[in-house]
C-alpha cells in the first residue's frame, strides 16, 4: 500500500468494489451497464425533446429537464469508474481524483434535491393558485431557481474541501466501495474526524433534510386544496399531475435514508451503487409514460422519423 506524504494523505486509494462479491463483478456489471445506457439515452432524449418542442417550454417541463441533466451528471460521475473496476479491476484512484469525485457527487446531489423542491413548488402553485401560475413562475423566476440550485450545491459543498484536507491517514487506503464516499473515506482516517461528522450532519440537514420538510409542507397544502375540489374527477386529475413527481421523490430520498440506516450491513454497498443508477434510469420512463404531453410528443417524433 502507498502510505502517506508529509500531509498525511495517501497518493492513491483502492476502490475494492462490492466486498464479498468480487467473483461476481463481471455479472453484476451487466445490469449496471444496461441501466447506465438507459439513463444516458432516456435523460438525453428527454432534454432534447423538451428543448425542441416549444409547447413543452413550461415550468414543469423545464424543471424536468433540470432533473434529467442532474441525473446525467450524477450517474456519469460514478458509473465509468465503477464499470472499470468491474471489467478491468482498475481499482486505483488518486487522492485528488477521489476528492473531485466526492465533491461532484455531493454538489450534484444537493442540486438535484433543490430541483425536486422546485418541482414541488411548481405543483403547489399549479394546484393552489392555478390562475396566477404563469404570473408566479415566469421565465425569469425559473432561471433564478436554476441558478439558485447550482449556487446552493456549490456553497454547501465548498467546506468539503477543507474538511477532507484536514483528514490524516495512516496507511489504510482501501475503500470498500466502487466510488469515493465521504463517510467511507472519513472512516479510513486515523486522526480526529469530528469535523467531518459535523459537516455531514449539517450538510444533510441544510440540503435533503430541509428539502424533505419543505416538500412535505407543500404536499400538505396540495392535498388540502385537492380535497376541497367539488368533484371526484377534478380531485383525481389534480392528484395525477403530482403522481410522477411523488414517485421520483420516493426513489430519490428513500434509498438515501435507507442507506444511512443499514450502513453497517453487507448489502449497504450494493444499495449505494444501485442508488446512483436506478433513479436516473427510471425517472425518464416515469415522466415519459405518465405525462401525456411528453408521451404524445415522443410518439409523434418517432412516427415522423419512421415515415421519413
Amino acid at each position: 500500500m502507498i502510505v502517506t506524504n508529509h500531509t498525511f494523505h495517501p497518493a492513491v486509494f483502492l476502490l475494492w468494489g462490492i466486498s464479498g462479491l468480487e467473483e461476481l463483478h463481471i455479472w453484476i456489471s451487466i445490469p449496471f451497464c444496461m441501466m447506465y445506457v438507459v439513463a444516458l439515452g432516456g435523460n438525453s432524449l428527454l432534454i432534447i425533446f423538451i428543448w425542441m418542442e416549444h409547447s413543452l417550454h413550461k415550468p414543469m417541463y423545464l424543471f424536468l429537464a433540470m432533473l434529467s441533466l442532474s441525473d446525467l451528471f450524477l450517474s456519469s460521475a460514478i458509473m465509468p469508474k465503477m464499470l472499470a473496476i468491474f471489467w478491468f479491476q482498475d481499482r486505483g484512484i488518486s487522492f485528488h481524483a477521489c476528492i473531485t469525485q466526492m465533491f461532484s457527487v455531493i454538489a450534484i446531489f444537493v442540486m438535484e434535491s433543490t430541483v425536486l423542491l422546485a418541482m414541488a413548488f411548481d405543483r403547489y402553485v399549479a394546484i393552489c393558485f392555478p390562475l396566477r401560475y404563469t404570473m408566479i413562475l415566469t421565465p425569469s423566476v425559473i432561471r433564478k431557481i436554476a441558478g439558485f440550485s447550482v449556487t446552493r450545491g456549490l456553497i454547501l459543498t465548498f467546506p468539503f474541501t477543507f474538511v477532507v484536507e484536514q483528514l490524516q491517514f495512516c496507511g489504510n487506503n482501501i475503500i470498500a466501495n466502487t466510488y469515493c464516499e465521504l463517510p467511507t473515506v472519513s472512516s479510513l482516517a486515523c486522526g480526529n474526524i469530528t469535523a467531518s461528522n459535523i459537516y455531514i450532519l449539517v450538510l444533510s440537514f441544510l440540503s435533503t433534510g430541509l428539502d424533505v420538510i419543505l416538500i412535505s409542507i407543500s404536499y400538505i397544502f396540495i392535498l388540502r386544496a385537492v380535497f376541497r375540489l367539488p368533484s371526484r374527477d377534478a380531485q383525481l386529475k389534480a392528484l395525477s399531475t403530482c403522481s410522477s413527481h411523488v414517485c421520483v421523490i420516493l426513489m430519490f430520498y428513500l434509498p438515501a435514508y435507507l442507506t444511512l440506516l443499514i450502513s453497517h450491513l453487507h448489502c449497504a454497498v450494493l444499495l449505494t451503487n444501485l442508488y446512483v443508477v436506478v433513479p436516473p434510469a427510471l425517472n425518464p420512463m416515469i415522466y415519459g409514460v405518465r405525462t401525456k404531453q411528453i408521451r404524445d410528443h415522443i410518439i409523434r417524433r418517432f412516427s415522423q422519423l419512421g415515415r421519413a
